[in-house]
């Protein structure tokens, strides 16, 4: 909370001071014996309390002063001042590069590759010059892993910054424009370690399927080679804890130091000393992550205890080095890596021999404690688990069960194949086979058991499902562990039982269907709430196309979820930005048809060549194109054939016709609606999706020429960009347009109910009626009522309706050319031959 809030940091600190001043005052006045009475009783407690305060309250001081002196150095004053000019940065490499692709400032859609680096200096253009220390993190576009500059170099780059949150570990964001120039190359302590990782990761480039992927992590905790279908795989299967290195590594590093040491014939303090230093090197070596960190320290305290003679157990090391971290680093709190790593240590150290007790009542000990070690760490991690997905994987203990025997196998042999293979080249390529044979056994195991029915059951969202996984989980450990009252035992499992069934029955099941249902059965349009960025369904009959898929495929699954949609049988990417197309997992293999917009360099081709690779029948979009979806009819507007237009500009602009007429816009921008005004004809509309999610560069005459009755704004909450601009909020309320934002609304549909156009939202119309644009009383041709959460459009007069031609079901969603565009073929690059439909 502190370093959410660095404000109070000053507030927090006196009244933590002020607490243990009071505490220890109190303990020095509260005399040591007292009477046998009540009141001699309290006394005594109080007493033996006081040390706990104020040893609590030392430790919050110490976390606000560090928050107090640190914090303005995430503030460089120059970065403040300057957040939307590049600034010449000088940065150090801390982090390994990872591929990643991203919206940028434009919310144009970016690939490339980021990591972690600290900020020495920044630099204006005007020679304006700041120092400071803060960990940010960069982005680095057109640029490979390969390419990218090694742990511990120091770069030069020109970069513009964005803030990240006060609690996050990274205080800004930095996108590099161009590639960074190497200032200084890593020093001799840190470079045999990145000669090490990269020689490692080459020796697995040739090693088939998921093993090979995984390997790297095991090893040495590098998960840059495992894609995303695997890293689902693994999370969903509850084992992605194995390729992030723990204390497990760093016991099993520790345990061979010690026995080289002692083959060696050394003395106690040498082998101290030698295992101390191989810690060092293994942190070195994976990099010193959130996880790495806290268990190096554990390791490190131990290594202490046992050269001071003194006993070290486990739960007093784990939080003297959490605290020592996190005074270090408050920060580091946040890190959910750190959180998961501690409470999973926590839960080994204070459940497993319990545990085991426990089930041993049924089964064999050795059983029950196999099963108590994975079981423990689950439980210890699922309430912040839930936080970070609202979820459950009931699988995991299973899939620990088997997995996890053969991690330890592959971190060791991986380990030595690293260190031999740098030594001895030959060796590397068998030790790599070694090692790929455990881990492929892993991947197996997590393929398996994520492809298993309900591999991840649905959980109560946010805190309150936290708080209900941590009274669940207390309560099953009371009945489990507790020895006495076998009733009251009795009761409360079948309690916790009614409670889980309940749960589950009433708030998951009972909400997804009563969701379900909600929604209007009759519906046309559906603009889903994913975020800043577009998804907007069309349906007629069982037909169904999808225009843009969002930024985020979990936001996009959970939106075709609740709207009943299984199979898409036309897909329109209106242009390649990450808010686009950034969803598009969640559609892959379940399209049948897809049109897209011009293709604009080798990122966008790899895009359609995936799609046109899952067996759908890929088509660029052009004016002229039209196609029927069900009892609607689809024209393409925009772009001509010959455009030389990419992005924005050239979104694919369609126009919907039938029972109801809609017009989707893309990102369009003034010029480019001019254009599309030029080459056609524009008509009045039902329903407009309003441009670039409502952005100011828009043309009225546009919008006062359709008419629109409705006008979807498919925008993000407490945006970046400042969408929906006042400018097109005016704009459509000049043109009697009403407006439906996702942002304050949900979900929006628009259905069809007795011969009328009915508008309904998920979230009420209360929310978000006050800055609903009003209709001028000089419309005449409609009405619209504001009632909960529906808006019903009256048409004044019957609206003339088109003859509806139904198509065969096997081309019902065809794309069809227009008779001038039978004599060209436009169809995309690299497709195949027989996934394309012709002229």
């Amino acid at each position: 909370m502190l370093v959410g809030q660095p404000t109070a940091a000053s507030s927090v600190l006196i009244g933590a001071v002020a607490c243990l001043a009071v505490s220890l005052t109190l303990w020095r006045l509260l005399a040591p014996t007292v009477g046998a009475s009540r009141w001699g009783r309290v006394l005594r407690g109080t007493r033996r309390a006081l040390p706990t305060v104020a040893v609590c309250a030392g430790i919050g001081a110490c976390v606000a002063v560090a928050v107090l002196v640190l914090q303005p150095l995430r503030e460089p004053p120059l970065l403040l001042d300057e957040t939307q000019t590049a600034l010449s940065a000088e940065l150090e490499v801390v982090g390994t590069p990872a591929e990643t692709a991203h919206s940028g400032f434009g919310g144009e859609s970016l690939s490339g590759v980021r990591f972690e680096a600290t900020l020495h200096r920044l630099q204006n253009a005007d020679g304006r010059s700041d120092r400071t220390s803060t960990r940010v993190l960069v982005f680095v576009d057109g640029l490979g892993t390969a390419d990218a500059p090694a742990i511990g170099s120091t770069i030069r780059v020109d970069a513009r910054f964005r803030a990240t949150d006060d609690g996050s570990q990274t205080a800004w964001l930095a996108f590099a424009e161009g590639h960074p120039q190497t200032v200084r190359p890593p020093g001799w302590q840190l470079a045999w370690a990145a000669e090490l990782r990269a020689r490692f990761a080459d020796s697995v480039r040739g090693l088939p399927g998921d093993g090979a992927e995984l390997v790297p992590g095991l090893a040495l905790g590098d998960d840059s080679l495992v894609d995303a279908s695997l890293d689902e795989s693994m999370k969903d299967s509850g084992l992605s804890h194995l390729t992030a290195v723990s204390g497990a590594n760093c016991a099993i590093v520790i345990a061979g130091a010690f026995l080289i040491a002692g083959f060696a014939g050394l003395r106690r303090g040498a082998r101290l000393g030698m295992a101390g230093a191989v810690l060092v090197l293994f942190v070195i070596l994976v990099t010193p992550q959130p996880s790495v960190i806290r268990a190096a320290a554990m390791a490190a305290i131990v290594l202490v205890s046992i050269g001071a003679s003194r006993s070290a157990r486990g739960m007093p090391v784990l939080c003297l080095a959490v605290i020592s971290l996190i005074v270090t680093d408050p920060w580091l709190s946040h890190s959910f890596g750190f959180a998961l790593s501690s409470l999973a240590t926590a839960g080994l150290l204070l459940l497993t021999r319990p545990v085991t007790s426990a089930l041993s009542r049924w089964m064999p000990t050795w059983l029950a404690a196999v099963i108590a070690v994975p079981l423990a760490a689950q439980l210890a991690c699922q309430p912040v688990l839930a936080l970070l997905t609202p979820t459950v994987a009931p699988y995991s203990i299973p899939a620990n069960l088997l997995a996890a025997p053969a991690a330890p196998i592959a971190t060791v042999v991986g380990l030595l194949g690293c260190l031999v293979g740098a030594l001895i080249p030959p060796v590397a390529v068998p030790a790599a086979w070694l090692c790929w044979l455990p881990a492929a056994w892993i991947g197996a195991v997590a393929r398996f058991f994520a492809d298993a029915p309900g591999a991840r059951l649905p959980w109560v969202p946010g805190l309150l499902g936290a708080l209900l996984v941590l009274v669940l989980t207390a309560l099953a450990l009371w009945v489990l562990l507790a020895s006495g009252a076998p009733r009251l035992r009795r009761a409360m499992a079948v309690f916790l039982a009614a409670a889980i069934v309940g749960v589950y029955g009433g708030v998951m099941i009972g909400g997804t269907i009563a969701l379900r249902f909600s929604v209007p059965q009759n519906w046309r349009i559906a603009a889903c709430d994913i975020g800043q960025g577009d998804a907007v369904l069309v349906k007629s009959g069982d037909v169904t196309a999808l225009i843009d898929t969002g930024p985020d495929p979990d936001l996009l699954r959970a939106c075709l979820e609740r709207m009943q949609i299984g199979r898409i049988d036309l897909l329109v990417i209106t242009h390649f930005d990450l808010d686009h197309i950034g969803g598009l997992d969640a559609v892959v293999g379940r399209a049948d048809a897809v049109l897209v917009g011009p293709v604009d360099g080798p990122s966008d081709e790899v895009i359609v060549r995936r799609v046109v690779e899952s067996g759908a029948i890929v088509q660029q979009a052009a004016r002229g194109d039209r196609g029927e979806l069900g009892a609607l009819r689809w024209e393409v507007l925009w772009p001509t054939a010959d455009t030389t237009l990419r992005g924005n500009g050239a979104s694919v602009t369609m126009r919907f016709s039938g029972d109801i007429d809609a017009l989707f816009l893309g990102d369009l921008g003034e010029s480019d609606q001019a254009q599309l005004m030029a080459e056609g004809r524009l008509g009045p509309v039902d329903v407009v999706k309003v441009a670039h999610h409502g952005s100011g560069d828009q043309s009225a005459e546009l919008y006062n020429r359709i008419r629109a009755r409705a006008g979807l704004i498919s925008v993000g909450a407490d945006n970046d960009y400042g969408h929906p601009n006042d400018r097109i909020l005016e704009i459509l309320a000049g043109a009697g347009t009403r407006v439906f934002r996702t942002d304050q609304l949900g979900l929006v549909v628009v259905s069809i109910e007795d011969g009328d156009t009915v508008v309904w939202s998920e979230k009420t119309a209360g929310a978000g009626a006050a800055s609903l644009v009003s209709v001028p009383p000089s419309r005449l041709d409609t009405r619209i009522d504001v009632s909960e959460d529906t808006w019903l459009l009256h048409a004044a007069q019957n609206k003339r309706r088109r003859p509806r031609s139904r198509s065969s079901p096997g081309s019902r969603c065809a794309p069809r050319r227009s008779s001038s565009c039978r004599a060209r073929s436009r169809f995309l690059p690299n497709a195949a031959s027989g996934s394309s439909v012709s002229c």
